[in-house]
């Protein structure tokens, strides 16, 4: 037989114990593996370690998670506590105590003190700032309305009361001072002849409208306007002696829809405006506002710019 023929049989001879040696090389590599996973303390084996995540810190029913520094750290800055935000409540003015009406200016013109017994008497706060003092007298039309037209023009004024139109429900105005109006001294009776009266009696018109309005609105007046406008030396010892600080009048009013100027044809700076709680208001107040915008000038409380409390 040829040789090539025996090649098969001669091969054959070494498959048994390459077999052999394989199995032998397969059951050591399980042995140790078996081996090198087992612990230390011959425990249970080690579960795989993975690496830490944020996402890992759990939640309560109610949204709170249970891992404080993950849910810190995570924070967006809306959950932020409100408190801890920026406020933008208005500040404070240190002079009268409340919010003024200034805008961050800073007025020129500083209220001359009571000299001789002798209250000053302002018709016009001599500045050349761009500003308007609106002031409105008697109070004997009481309407919600008319509050709700100065609010949503952002407008504040002061209220030259007179006892006689507020006597029957003084609580209506404090609608007015809870909305940063401050109420004014027009007098107990409005007695047109108000000059012709004796100094104990005007004084007793003066103190006795500033009692009663500070026993109904917490807070005693500082300025005082007769009535019709008029005004004497004597007129300025009660202003003094009541403890206000100043007689207040006019250079023009908003009237019957339209603007009465005593100067000039239009408003200036400093000028202090009249006007009434009167059927017509809602005209007189559009009138006031046409030519305060077409002077260009900002209306502030009267108080806020002569910083009286």
């Amino acid at each position: 037989m040829p040789r090539h023929m025996h090649q098969p049989r001669r091969l054959g001879r070494w498959v048994g114990p390459l077999v052999t040696v394989l199995a032998v090389a397969l059951v050591a590599t399980g042995i140790w593996w078996f081996t090198s996973t087992l612990p230390d303390n011959g425990g249970t084996a080690n579960p795989p370690a993975t690496a830490p995540s944020s996402a890992a810190a759990s939640v309560t029913p109610s949204g709170v998670s249970t891992e404080g520094p993950t849910a810190s750290a995570t924070a967006s800055p809306s959950d932020v506590p409100a408190s801890s935000a920026p406020s933008t409540a208005p500040a404070t003015n240190p002079a009268t105590g409340r919010v003024d009406t200034l805008g961050g200016l800073v007025p020129d013109y500083v209220l001359p003190p009571i000299v001789d017994g002798l209250a000053p008497v302002l018709t016009k706060v001599p500045t050349e700032q761009k500003v308007v003092f609106l002031t409105i007298d008697d109070g004997a039309v009481k309407r919600d309305s008319d509050l709700a037209l100065l609010e949503a023009n952002g407008i504040k004024a002061s209220l030259f009361l007179a006892n006689n139109f507020v006597a029957g429900d003084p609580r209506f105005y404090k609608k007015y001072t809870a909305a940063g109006h401050l109420i004014e001294n027009h007098t107990m009776s409005h007695n047109l002849g108000f000059i012709n009266l004796s100094y104990e009696d005007q004084k007793a018109e003066i103190c006795g409208m500033a009692d009663f309005e500070e026993q109904q609105y917490g807070r005693r007046p500082v300025f005082f306007r007769p009535p019709g406008g008029p005004y004497t030396l004597a007129t300025r010892q009660a202003v003094a002696a009541c403890g206000l600080k100043a007689i207040v009048d006019w250079e023009t009013k908003a009237n019957a829809g339209n603007m009465d100027y005593q100067v000039g044809a239009g408003l200036r700076p400093g000028d202090i405006v009249l006007m009434h709680f009167r059927p017509e208001f809602p005209q007189d107040l559009a009138a006031f506002m046409a030519a305060q915008k077409a002077a260009g000038l900002k209306v502030v409380l009267l108080e806020d710019y002569l910083a009286t409390k």
